[in-house]
């Protein structure tokens, strides 16, 4: 597979998981350097109707920790095209759980032209923020 020179990906990590963290070391195997966005607060209400149980602060300050990880962002836009006029990089990383969803696809309309990839990680199958939820024995009661 291509090595990229930065690489960037964007989440929430509310309830950080195995599946995160799999991601994200995927993704650094494929790049020198690796940024990670974190959602803000405020952008999670925004499309997730929802604020996260752990603050963005604290969610970022976590990130930042993990080996993976080169430099942490809080993110305040969804729109890819945005982050990459401020980090120009080659290559987007997300769960291939979004290949074939609307938005990415747009997304790989909208980085084509710019020169970066987006790049479909393996998805760690049968654990989700959503999944850790709602499962009975690990509910959070909102």
């Amino acid at each position: 597979m291509k090595k990229y020179k930065l690489g960037y990906t964007q989440g929430t990590y509310d309830m950080f998981h195995i599946g995160h963290l799999n991601l994200l070391r995927h993704a650094k195997e494929l790049c020198e350097k690796l940024i990670v966005g974190v959602n803000a607060d405020s952008l999670v209400f925004q499309y997730k109707n929802k604020i996260p149980v752990v603050p963005e602060k604290d969610r970022a300050e976590i990130i930042k920790e993990l080996r993976c990880v080169d430099e942490v962002r809080i993110c305040d836009t969804l729109k890819k095209t945005v982050v990459w006029n401020d980090l120009h990089f080659d290559a987007i990383f997300i769960g291939d759980d979004w290949k074939g969803n609307d938005r990415w696809l747009q997304t790989e309309k909208d980085l084509a032209p710019l020169g970066a990839d987006v790049v479909y990680l393996k998805h760690t199958e049968g654990v989700s923020s959503t999944l850790l939820r709602t499962k009975e024995t690990h509910k959070v009661e909102e």
